[in-house]
């Protein structure tokens, strides 16, 4: 398929998207429903605006942007990603996935292609997890894994629940709404850096995904006792933090005696009470982080850390409680999308690797919807979540061209 993308019009309007910033260039932090996201938002709205696509927005703030095809009433081809970016982060985490998309649409208008199954982009909010701790939020509810009463459980730092904070960021109407029924879509199919090194280190442009890492998340909350650090001796003491450290270790050591290179555990917050220097700490909250590609072995380190938790709480005469804020099966990705990634690539003479993704994206909750599955390009050393995330502007239009291929082969089988 002969298709011309636009490179360097991808590439300024992936510049202005990251101009959308609570931190100062190179780093972008863009949070959920902030005056930066929502700014973002518009910006990419009037993009899709004027390549002709049809705009919706749902109650969360999902937003879609349609390419009606021939057959319109056939179930669509979607693809997309997000665009909110955890403090301090880079510029390509995800937006290549929407602004990627955006142009692969308009590659195949401009190429006179037209398809038989509308193709629909999809601005996915809150992948990230910075603002109400669990990742995803859009197409968990899209997918129906997280229901409205669940929403209702989750808190920012200020207290304020999703409902409140999307009313207050104009997005109305029914919550209730926003999940799609199960074949809304013929398929799905994400671009995305790869966020490892592997394409990179091999030389090869193209990533297939076959499957994507199960995550689960807890939250562990532990209540000591402080004092004052010169009058309180040694054997009396009941420390939260040196507790916590007992614990966050204990949690490395868990998850390298899987023997598996797929296990990996994460200690990303840790946050101790007073935070004074002449205190004993007296709490402790920490969130961990657990993912692995094989779901057995996955819930086999969460069981092995929540055991550690009661014991090392135990032993020093702490109080614990630990949350399960999520726990995912794995997702794997659809062979006729696998396969349809490798001929669209074979036909712009590129190499391709079948690999799994270790971060987990939209794309393991649109795996409940329909066939789905995901291209990856290379980044630079592997970085993501970085000021220095980059992805060279070549490796982006290779991606786009694969991605638009595929699109249209999807739409219109």
């Amino acid at each position: 398929m002969n298709l011309d993308v636009n490179q360097a019009r991808l590439n300024a309007e992936l510049d202005k998207l990251a101009s959308f910033s609570e931190a100062p260039a190179p780093a972008v932090t863009r949070i959920l429903y902030t005056e930066q996201d929502l700014a973002a938002r518009a910006y990419f709205k009037d993009l899709c605006l004027e390549a002709g696509l049809e705009l919706r927005v749902d109650a969360l703030g999902n937003t879609y942007a349609r390419w009606q095809g021939s057959e319109p009433n056939l179930a669509a081809v979607a693809t997309g990603s997000h665009i909110d970016a955890i403090p301090y982060a880079g510029m390509y985490d995800g937006t290549v996935g929407v602004l990627g998309g955006l142009e692969a649409i308009r590659a195949l208008q401009k190429s006179g292609f037209t398809p038989k199954r509308s193709l629909e982009l999809i601005l996915f909010t809150a992948e990230e997890p910075t603002r109400f701790g669990v990742g995803c939020l859009g197409s968990r509810v899209m997918s129906g894994v997280l229901g409205t009463q669940g929403l209702e459980s989750l808190k920012d730092n200020e207290g304020k629940t999703p409902n409140e904070a999307r009313q207050a960021a104009g997005f109305q109407g029914q919550l209730s709404d926003v999940r799609l029924p199960e074949g809304f879509y013929h398929a799905f199919v994400e671009l995305h850096i790869e966020q490892m090194p592997q394409l990179e280190q091999k030389g090869i442009p193209i990533g297939v995904v076959t499957a994507i890492a199960a995550p689960a998340t807890l939250h562990i909350r532990l209540e000591g006792a402080g004092g004052h650090a010169g009058a309180v001796l040694m054997p009396d003491r009941k420390d939260a933090l040196i507790c916590g450290a007992e614990i966050a270790q204990t949690i490395e050591t868990i998850a390298l005696s899987t023997g598996s290179i797929d296990s990996v555990a994460t200690v990303g917050i840790f946050d101790i009470h007073p935070r004074a220097v002449n205190s004993i700490p007296s709490k402790v909250f920490m969130t961990v982080d657990v993912r692995d590609t094989d779901l057995a072995r996955r819930d086999g380190m969460v069981e092995a850390i929540k055991d550690a938790v009661r014991s090392i709480s135990g032993g020093r005469k702490l109080k614990a409680v630990i949350e399960t804020l999520n726990a995912d099966p794995p997702a794997s990705c659809a062979r006729e999308i696998t396969e349809a990634t490798e001929l669209a690539a074979r036909e712009y003479g590129l190499r391709t690797l079948p690999m799994v993704s270790r971060a987990y994206h939209d794309a393991l909750f649109m795996a409940r919807l329909c066939p789905t599955g995901m291209i990856f390009i290379p980044c630079k050393d592997g970085v993501s979540h970085r000021p220095d995330e980059y992805s060279k502007p070549e490796d982006i239009e290779r991606g786009v061209k694969v991605l638009a291929s595929v699109l249209a082969r999807l739409s219109m089988s």
